[in-house]
This record gives structure tokens, sequence and C-alpha cells, in this order.
């Protein structure tokens, strides 16, 4: 499991003229079951997705489909993690 963290690089506005495509790519992945929860920061400096992957480097192959990444509109700070606990109700991502 994989905790990536979002580091905005360029202004909010930069951000913001790529949030519709950065969302599709988000939804795609959710759909493939790559992406389990995402959101953005408080205050709005970035953002956090918690993946699934079967490694590093096939999620940071991802992470270049991003394009927050691709414009240099983000940096990435990736943390690999195995979950040990967790809530009943998030016990699926324990496997």
């Amino acid at each position: 499991m994989f905790l990536v963290l979002l580091h905005y690089v360029k202004p909010v506005a930069a951000v913001d003229a790529l949030l519709e495509e950065h969302i599709r790519f988000l939804e795609g992945h959710y759909a493939q079951g790559t992406f389990v929860l995402s959101g953005r920061q408080v205050p709005r400096t970035g953002g956090l997705i918690l993946a699934r992957a079967d490694s590093r480097e096939a999620l940071m192959a991802v992470l270049a489909g991003d394009p927050f990444w691709r414009e240099g509109a983000a940096r990435y700070e990736v943390v690999e993690f195995v979950p040990s606990k967790a809530a009943p109700e998030l016990a699926c991502l324990l496997s």
C-alpha cells in the first residue's frame, strides 16, 4: 500500500487549469482498483492518494500519467507501508 502526498509547486490557478483532466485520471485508476482514497490537503497546498500497486515502480508509472506530474504542477512524495490494523469498515484494505 502507498500513501502519495502531492505538494503543489505552481500557483493554484495553474493547478485548477489541470483539475478536470486530473479528476479523469483519478477516476480511471479508481475503476482499475489502484486508487482507494484521495483528496485535497487543508490548507490547499496539495493532496493525497491512497493507492495499491504491486511495486513502487508500478505506482510511479501510473503517477507519471497524472497531468499534475506531466505539467510539473506538483511534486510527489511516495510512502510505502504495510497496513496492519484498520477500522472494521476498512478491513478489506488489510489483504
